[in-house]
């Protein structure tokens, strides 16, 4: 079986660092998985992820010139997503529950966004005293 990068290959856990695990990959062929690539979360303890003998899915993310295979258990679980985005009809997906387009509904919002600054405005300038000259002066 020959090893290539990005493949991803099924292995046993057959030792464990407290920088890493180290996994069987099958023709005494053996790879490294660094701690930072045995989850998505940050890992403390490697044990609390592997043990010894467990079963792994590894993608291959590297093999140097001495032979030295580069492994991820983290990346081997991400499923491949299409790069292309999702056809959307983005006319009804602006629609609210009262049936109106999307300009209808920016165009009330952008309404009640305006009336509720003017609120603000009006009430911050009540309670500053509501001018210049209101403190008695002349």
């Amino acid at each position: 079986m020959s090893v290539e990068v990005g493949q991803i290959l099924e292995g046993t856990v057959s030792g464990i660092t407290n920088f890493g695990a180290f996994v069987e990959l099958g023709e005494g062929k053996t790879g490294m998985v660094h701690i930072s690539e045995i989850a998505d979360a940050y890992v403390k303890d490697i044990n609390a992820y592997l043990k010894i003998n467990d079963k792994v899915k590894v993608k291959v993310l590297s093999i140097d010139e001495k032979g030295k295979i580069s492994l991820s258990v983290r990346q081997a679980a991400v499923v491949k997503k299409s790069t292309r985005p999702a056809d959307v009809d983005w006319s009804k997906e602006f629609q609210d529950s009262k049936g109106g387009s999307f300009e209808e509904v920016l165009s009330k919002f952008m309404k009640d966004s305006e009336e509720r600054l003017l609120d603000i405005k009006r009430n911050r300038e009540s309670k500053r005293g509501g001018g210049r000259y209101s403190r008695g002066r002349g």
